[in-house]
């Protein structure tokens, strides 16, 4: 089949997508940032530093659907969406824009995951909508995008409540999610902790999801706010590690050079 030029680079970017659900398969590491300014400049500036994937934070930031998919076309390397919550509109919504995978905020039990996965998943497996839209290459790629998905989009229900963490052996024994993504920051808030990821009940909830993944053989993702802390996710199986952010690097790099000069 010849494609057309449009629908080439979307093919090419949806053989990205295949390998880099290969790559969690095989638990490669993989480093990340978070994009939290509206920006496709910074989000294609950043993707040419190398980095593994991107993340979206749809969650967070202020990103509507539009202003996401411009920031995907402008990356052209894998890109997770941190949707708004776990509804299946955001998620279809994150999906249809071309996202490689979505990260599903708003988990607390077993049954969450199950909903995560289901919208990510065509029937009969699941049960996103099909529409003529970007990651089908608005109809020219619509077979193999169809004949594809179900396996190679990337489902990572995120571990940001003290809830999830206390339900972590059922939730770990859902089939059907690439990895778990722990965000320390959530879950020092749940615990009435807001920010302090460095107190004990904090790290021990970490390492208690850490334990349940392990015994399961399951993949996991965490954010790490420096590169001390990056390395010692990368030493203790973590697949998907998500480096600060855009606006983290931007004021601190800021920083450090007024103190330079002045």
């Amino acid at each position: 089949m010849r494609l057309m030029p449009g629908a080439r680079n979307l093919f090419e970017a949806k053989m990205v997508s295949r390998s880099f659900a290969e790559r969690m398969r095989n638990a490669e590491h993989l480093l990340g940032t978070v994009l939290s300014f509206p920006s496709p400049e910074i989000a294609e500036a950043l993707a040419l530093c190398g980095y593994d994937w991107l993340m979206i934070d749809a969650c967070h930031a202020p990103i509507d659907t539009l202003t996401a998919q411009r920031m995907l076309q402008a990356a052209r390397c894998p890109v997770l969406v941190r949707v708004a919550d776990a509804g299946n509109e955001a998620i279809h919504r994150a999906l249809d824009i071309g996202a490689t995978g979505v990260i599903v905020p708003g988990i607390r039990t077993a049954a969450d995951v199950e909903g995560a996965i289901a919208a990510c998943r065509y029937p009969p497996l699941g049960n996103r909508a099909i529409g003529m839209v970007r990651a089908q290459g608005y109809g020219q790629n619509f077979k193999t995008y169809i004949d594809d998905a179900n396996e190679e989009i990337v489902v990572v229900p995120q571990i940001g409540h003290i809830d999830a963490v206390r339900e972590i052996e059922a939730i770990a024994a859902v089939s059907g999610f690439n990895a778990l993504f722990v965000d320390p920051y959530g879950i020092s808030t749940s615990i009435g902790l807001p920010g302090l990821i460095g107190h004990s009940e904090v790290t021990a909830a970490i390492g208690r999801v850490q334990h349940i993944c392990e015994e399961a053989e399951r993949r996991m993702g965490i954010f790490a706010h420096d590169l001390d802390t990056a390395a010692r996710w990368l030493g203790a199986n973590f697949t998907l590690v998500a480096l600060a952010s855009d606006a983290m690097m931007l004021s601190q790099r800021a920083r450090d050079m007024l103190q330079v000069l002045r």
